[in-house]
């Protein structure tokens, strides 16, 4: 079995959640391969040193670009995998979006958002208008549909036409070895280099408007006297400049400006740190189809609160606080519960939830979908060529 993998939609500079998924789960995938399979990974000059040192099975296909030229690694994708994948003999493909032009490889569809359609001011119309217009198409051309939460089948089902028996459900995870709980005094001081010197309430995200940041600064003014002299740390960047220089003048609008502590975007290292030392980690997205940093911090020892729709309670599993992430009173009373006498207990079933959660459990099942889809391919191919030797004989 050769299953090549699509890794060119990630860019190289700015790589998304999904690189960070695909840098934990093809080293897992690759020690659990068996006599014969091998992975192949799409990867351009620019991509490729990201994915180094996966293992003797893992090889390398290569293309021109990656997304750092969207257009032009789109177009290659369409235009030249129909051709490569073949002369490399691959069995499964491995993608977003299919090719516009047919392959005679069966298919496996990674499905990690409908931000097309549920998120649009997410994406450029460009990126937006691409993805509804391909995504059903994929669908029906893609012999299995890998998913991570049990409300984003319910997005794809809302929007598309799709087979449900195509749908394979597999939980993303979190890395034990570097998400786990640490001293907190160390952790203190590590954070403290970036302003934030006192109690804190953390807030782990990219800045798009759907994490909705605007609800916690919101909630914030309307909690901040109940929570003693506390800090509010925003980690995470944005890309959308005018978006973030609103959010830093809402701040100022609501009072709260003093309080609140714009870390910005931080290595992973690093926001261990700030999960292993905040009092709560408050994620009150409008929509997730899975939202990993709630495991991040549950495995941190740091207690949760999140919103209660979407894939948010399916994650947190009853380890967290929820609130209605459209409501900063909401927001604001389940911080209150989340840093006070109960926060020990909450802290502990946090722990718990997260440690259910492995990428090697993930890379397994996730090599078993492929296996599956390989087989029944090899199995086809027999049976028609078995069909094709009973003519001849007829």
């Amino acid at each position: 079995m050769r299953v090549a993998i699509n890794l060119l939609t990630e860019h190289p500079d700015r790589p998304s959640g999904a690189h960070w998924c695909w840098t934990r789960v093809i080293p897992e995938m690759a020690k659990r391969l068996e006599f014969g399979e091998e992975l192949h990974l799409l990867v351009s000059p620019r991509s490729r040193p990201l994915h180094e040192g996966y293992g003797p099975n893992v090889f390398y296909i290569a293309y021109p670009w990656s997304n750092e030229r969207r257009i032009l690694r789109t177009l290659s994708e369409h235009a030249y995998t129909p051709v490569r994948l073949p002369m490399a003999g691959i069995d499964v493909f491995v993608t977003l979006i299919a090719p516009l032009l047919k392959i005679p490889r069966s298919q496996v569809i990674h499905m990690k958002t409908m931000h097309a359609f549920t998120e649009p001011d997410s994406l450029t119309p460009l990126a937006r208008a691409y993805r509804r217009s391909n995504y059903a198409r994929s669908a029906r051309a893609a012999d299995a549909i890998v998913v991570n939460s049990e409300s984003l089948c319910s997005e794809i089902e809302q929007y598309l036409d799709v087979d449900a028996r195509k749908f394979r459900l597999i939980y993303e995870a979190v890395d034990h070895d570097l998400f786990k709980p640490g001293d907190a005094g160390a952790a203190r001081a590590a954070v403290s280099r970036y302003g934030v010197t006192k109690p804190f309430v953390l807030f782990v995200s990219s800045l798009w408007q759907y994490k909705n940041c605007e609800g916690l600064l919101r909630a914030w003014r309307l909690v901040r006297d109940r929570l003693g002299d506390r800090q509010l740390a925003i980690v995470g960047g944005g890309r959308d400049e005018k978006y973030v220089a609103w959010l830093h003048s809402l701040a100022a609008e609501l009072g709260i400006a003093a309080d609140v502590v714009w870390v910005g975007a931080i290595p992973l290292e690093e926001t261990v740190r700030f999960y292993q030392s905040a009092d709560a980690l408050v994620y009150p997205s409008l929509n997730e189809t899975f939202g990993l940093p709630i495991l991040e911090a549950m495995a941190c020892g740091c207690p949760v609160v999140t919103s209660d729709t979407s894939a948010m309670p399916e994650t947190a599993g009853g380890a967290a606080v929820l609130c209605d992430p459209k409501d900063p009173a909401s927001i604001a009373r389940a911080i209150i519960e989340a840093v006070g006498p109960g926060r020990d207990r909450m802290r502990d079933l946090g722990i718990r939830r997260a440690g259910q959660f492995t990428w090697g459990a993930t890379a397994a099942s996730t090599l078993d979908v492929y296996r599956e889809v390989a087989e029944r391919r090899h199995y086809q191919q027999s049976k028609n060529s078995a069909s094709a030797r009973d003519g001849r004989v007829l």
